[in-house]
């Protein structure tokens, strides 16, 4: 008699023995995450460029807060590992706020070299150091949620890649209005992306909880990225 036991596939729905779904390909025995499955992630996405970036920014973009759901409840195999998305969106965004940053600085004459010597050097490490700070900020605020550290890790990951590629998109403004602050655009726009992808998410917390809790953890955000931005841009003037 066969010690096989069946498994329901969570992306699919087809049920089958063995390790991978014969119908989409998908391992049938997906466990919880866990810090040593992100930190694993985080080396497999400096060797790999998955299929999904495309359908995963989609889904981010449309779906904020599900998509993040679906991917912790196991329907992982379509799309960008999180750890590979926010690394390629945030190399992206650096390297086109360095061009933006350089063209206003040769055409419009502005002395900004040292922010966009920031964008190119160091944007991307210093998300990076910070982003356990931040994910610990979100995993205190919603303790109750019943999702681990990493779980809530992997929300952040796919949440702050498409704020990178959002900040990009508002940094070309500057190609119009030289002087402009881009953060008085930034800020509106983060506020509500962050806060519809938090009810999505989190849906067991009232609004209003949530809506306080993502202000919290934006400015926690905002306040150490431009503690940093600022010392390292004197520091490099």
């Amino acid at each position: 008699m066969s010690s096989n036991h069946f498994h329901k596939c969570k992306l699919c729905g087809f049920s089958g023995t063995g390790n991978y779904c014969s119908h989409c390909g998908q391992s049938l025995k997906t466990k919880r995450i866990s810090l040593k499955e992100l930190l694993r992630e985080l080396f497999h996405s400096f060797t790999h460029i998955e299929k999904g970036f495309f359908y995963t920014l989609k889904q981010l973009i449309v779906a904020p807060g599900r998509m993040q759901l679906t991917y912790i409840e196991g329907k992982r195999n379509i799309h960008q590992k999180p750890f590979s998305m926010f690394l390629m969106c945030a190399t992206l965004t650096a390297l086109f706020r360095y061009w933006i940053f350089n063209a206003v600085s040769k055409y419009y004459h502005t002395d900004i070299m040292s922010e966009a010597r920031f964008f190119h050097e160091y944007m991307v490490i210093t998300f990076v150091v910070l982003l356990p700070v931040y994910v610990l900020v979100t995993y205190l605020l919603f303790y109750k949620s019943g999702y681990n550290y990493a779980e809530v890790g992997v929300m952040m990951l796919y949440t702050i890649s498409v704020c990178f590629l959002m900040a990009g998109l508002i940094a070309l403004l500057k190609l119009i209005y030289p002087n402009l602050d881009t953060a008085f655009v930034e800020l509106p726009v983060f506020v509500f992306y962050f806060t519809v992808t938090l009810l999505n998410f989190f849906r067991s917390f009232p609004l209003w909880k949530i809506a306080i809790k993502s202000l919290i953890i934006l400015s926690s955000i905002y306040l150490m990225e431009q503690v940093v931005e600022d010392f390292i841009i004197r520091f490099i003037s």
